[in-house]
């Protein structure tokens, strides 16, 4: 454990130097590994100041094997060890360090666990999917909009992909009517398909999605009426935010123009379109996909698809934000 780690669990509000206190969220993803520390700024924000994020694969043939293998550990626990160095060079900082579906499901998730703690010093909590979904709605609460009766707010991870229904109550405060964890993501959806996606592997695909959440969509309907013409979507995930770099029509992918933009589904179906036309090397061509991200974008879409097919809103708003975010929150309350 680092210093820094050791110091910010036992102090709490300023330090003597009077700065704010440093919080951190680690999430641990099927597919990427990712950490923020900030502190609080005003009106409620956060302030940013540091950042860390790499792909690792953790879920890379868990689907079919039930285990992680022994090359995705070694990757994850090497991107935990940059986390560490990236902690450790902030005084006084609160970690909250979660790993999430892909963790859920391997059967050797002790052996990750204890690779975190002996040689990275962090101490990993595998969160349910219901904890997931609460802190995915939190991070991107935010971003709602106002005037808006509510939203659909998803996060399409790796393994799975959370569904959040926020609604206002009648003194604007937004509530959680519902949220709806499925074992389904681009990594997970990427190992099914065996192979490279074509337009009809693509419609295939969607077929299936739109099919899969239809059950969702009956379990939310059991809970009130979704009213489409005055609530609007708000997507978390690099799938979403890749669509909308695209839809900006970015060289490359800038966090700050991505943030909180607005879009129109229907632009986003014709950025999809776009995609599912070209093959795994043109996809890696687009500065926002990039070779990472392109045999994982597909089914990501088609994710995307069957949300917006069952719930048809006009409007999405996308945000580089979620599960991390609504550590940080949590934490910087707390403490």
């Amino acid at each position: 454990m680092s210093e820094g780690r050791k110091r910010g669990s036992r102090r709490g509000g300023r330090g003597k130097d009077g700065r704010r206190p440093l919080v951190a969220a680690l999430d641990l993803g099927t597919n990427n590994c990712r950490l923020l520390i900030a502190s609080a700024a005003r009106n409620g924000q956060l302030r940013v100041v540091d950042s860390f994020s790499r792909i690792v694969r953790l879920g890379e043939g868990v689907a079919a094997t039930g285990h992680f293998s022994e090359a995705a550990i070694g990757r994850t626990v090497a991107a935990l060890k940059m986390c560490a160095q990236h902690i450790g060079n902030h005084p006084r900082v609160r970690v909250r360090a979660v790993g999430t579906e892909a963790c859920r499901r391997a059967a050797n998730i002790d052996l990750l666990l204890a690779r975190a703690k002996e040689e990275a010093g962090i101490a990993l909590e595998v969160i349910s999917p219901e904890e997931e979904a609460r802190l995915a709605a939190i991070g991107c609460a935010p971003l709602v909009d106002p005037e808006a009766a509510g939203s659909l707010i998803f996060d399409i991870g790796g393994g799975s992909t959370e569904t959040i229904w926020m609604k206002r109550d009648g003194r604007s405060a937004l509530s959680a009517v519902a949220a709806i964890s499925t074992s389904v993501g681009v990594v997970s959806l990427a190992e099914a398909a065996h192979g490279v996606i074509d337009r009809a592997g693509y419609e295939r695909m969607r077929a299936d999605m739109i099919s899969l959440f239809a059950a969702v969509k009956a379990q939310m309907d059991g809970k009130g009426v979704f009213d489409c013409p005055t609530h609007h979507l708000l997507g978390t995930s690099g799938t979403v935010t890749t669509l909308a770099g695209i839809a900006l029509g970015l060289a490359r992918y800038d966090r700050g123009k991505v943030d909180g933009s607005w879009h129109d589904c229907a632009d986003i179906e014709s950025v999809i379109d776009r995609l599912v036309s070209l093959d795994v090397p043109g996809r890696a061509a687009i500065g926002c996909v990039g070779p990472d991200r392109a045999d994982l974008i597909v089914p990501g879409c088609a994710i995307f698809a069957a949300i917006h097919h069952h719930w048809p809103c006009l409007q999405l708003r996308v945000a580089d934000r979620g599960l991390r975010e609504g550590i940080l929150r949590e934490l910087l309350a707390r403490h």
